[in-house]
């Protein structure tokens, strides 16, 4: 291999590594695939499952001012998980045990707000 080639393949492979967010970035920290998305007039929550788990994430429609967020995720029958705070750009992750069982989950961002009803079921 020539050293053209190589330092070529080395710089696209460095490129490589500044170029792509890891996955679990662009999920919020989530496992699971995302399978739902409620959005809402200051951002979106998003819902990812996974065979054991249900995951969610606040996210801001405008990521950079500190406001008041929060995720809140239950499964039926259980105690609600929460994570809330001054963020800048996403609430959570919040995940929990969902292996056949519904969760509710809320969202919100500032004085706006979603919530789900009962989904995943």
């Amino acid at each position: 291999m020539s050293a053209g080639v190589f330092g070529a393949a080395l710089w696209l492979g460095v490129g490589g590594l500044f170029a792509a967010p890891p996955a679990q970035a662009a999920t919020g920290g989530c496992p699971g695939r995302l399978v739902k998305t409620l959005p809402f007039p200051a951002g979106e929550v998003r819902v990812y499952k996974s065979r054991t788990q249900a995951c969610a994430v606040t996210v801001a429609a405008r990521p950079g001012e500190r406001r008041r967020m929060t995720v809140v995720v239950q499964p039926r029958g259980s105690v609600p998980v929460r994570d809330a705070g001054q963020f800048t750009r996403y609430a959570g992750p919040v995940v929990v045990g969902a292996v056949n069982r519904c969760v509710h989950v809320t969202g919100s961002v500032a004085a706006e707000s979603v919530a789900s009803g009962w989904i995943l079921c």
